[in-house]
């Protein structure tokens, strides 16, 4: 699996409107129901938060990994947005979040959630790819880098 199998370009937000995590996640939510068949927003953001109520996702670095399982999901599912400013995550690291990476999946697939999971653990473990990531100026060139990315792994 490639994480551009499961992300759309029109689905990443540079910068995301909102400036509070429920919003930023809320956001990203949004935009995956309306550029993508999930069914339900509400029923997407309510297990996101859920999720995230429970224990952060920001996960250090400046990186947060919100994600959610619901029968509205047809298939694997990834929306991203760079903040216009840092925000308050809670992360693990104590420091505030400027990517935020989505994740909606579907409640009897796990296999290719922690796939996802993995693959972008595996991408942004290196410092330069997630200043990369900081400095791109839309959601275009931030599909781009990332597809760029997963072609040099290839090799």
């Amino acid at each position: 699996m490639r994480l551009t199998d499961i992300l759309q370009p029109d689905c990443i937000i540079v910068p995301l409107s909102h400036a509070d995590k429920q919003g930023a996640i809320f956001e990203l939510a949004d935009l995956l129901v309306e550029k993508t068949d999930i069914e339900d927003a509400d029923e997407l953001k309510d297990a996101i938060w859920k999720r995230e109520t429970t224990r952060t996702t920001g996960i250090g670095g400046g990186i947060a990994v919100p994600h959610g399982k619901t029968e509205g999901v047809d298939k694997l599912r990834m929306a991203i947005g760079r903040t216009a400013e840092p925000i308050d995550f809670g992360s693990i690291d104590r420091k505030p979040v400027e990517l935020i990476i989505l994740l909606a999946s579907p409640i009897d697939q796990t296999g290719p959630h922690i796939t996802a999971l993995s693959k972008i653990s595996q991408m942004l473990i290196d410092v330069v790819v997630r200043e990369q990531m900081k400095k791109c100026e839309t959601g275009q060139a931030m599909y781009e880098l990332i597809k760029q990315l997963e072609s040099r792994a290839a090799v």
